[in-house]
């Protein structure tokens, strides 16, 4: 079975066939997919059944999906991680009716924080398309950096785009979010300054 980490707000857990109804209500938002490389548009049920038949109770850490639940709200988004070789690319999306509230954040600071963990990967790679500045603000928080310009097809778009191209080294995120002074709560990381109130 995968992993499930808990948060102050949020649980990141397996996903499961109950999750394809919230997904494909999310997904059906082009403000959502438009930020995504490899989500159709308009999404469907059946798009979001088809992706969780393919998600299986064991993967390596580099192929691991988390849903992400909101307590008292229930299935919110998602996070995850793809294979790049050896390394791994961080993917994260969130239902629109959940954002500016710090979830993806307190999301990604436990999914990296568990990969990191998990493995002794140096580094994890990730990126966004130049439009989406709520998506790399997340990334600066972490540590990531840019490492430059690429393009990717986004398919909800049906376009090429300009993609910046982020990494986050294991030094740089334990240097700025170690384990014995991580933030407890998204109130305390809004005290720290990393999200905005």
């Amino acid at each position: 079975m995968n992993p499930t980490l808990v948060t102050e707000r949020l649980i990141l857990r397996p996903p499961q066939m109950g999750d394809a109804e919230p997904i494909a209500r999310y997904l059906n938002d082009l403000e959502v997919a438009g930020n995504l490389a490899r989500v159709p548009f308009p999404y469907h049920l059946s798009d979001a059944a088809a992706w969780l038949a393919t998600q299986q109770a064991r993967q390596a850490p580099n192929q691991t999906s988390f849903s992400i639940e909101l307590a008292g709200v229930g299935y919110v988004g998602h996070i995850g991680y793809q294979p790049a070789g050896q390394d791994a690319i961080i993917g994260y999306w969130l239902g629109k009716p959940h954002w500016g509230r710090g979830i993806m954040s307190e999301a990604a600071i436990s999914a990296v924080r568990w990969y990191f963990e998990r493995t002794d990967a140096r580094v994890i790679y990730s990126g966004v398309f130049h439009f989406n500045a709520a998506s790399l603000a997340i990334q600066q928080r972490l540590g990531f950096t840019e490492t430059g310009r690429s393009t990717l097809l986004c398919l909800a778009r049906g376009a090429e785009l300009e993609h910046i191209d982020t990494k986050l080294t294991r030094e740089r995120f334990q240097q700025d979010w170690p384990a014995a002074a991580k933030p407890a709560s998204a109130t305390d990381q809004v005290l720290k300054g990393t999200i905005m109130p």
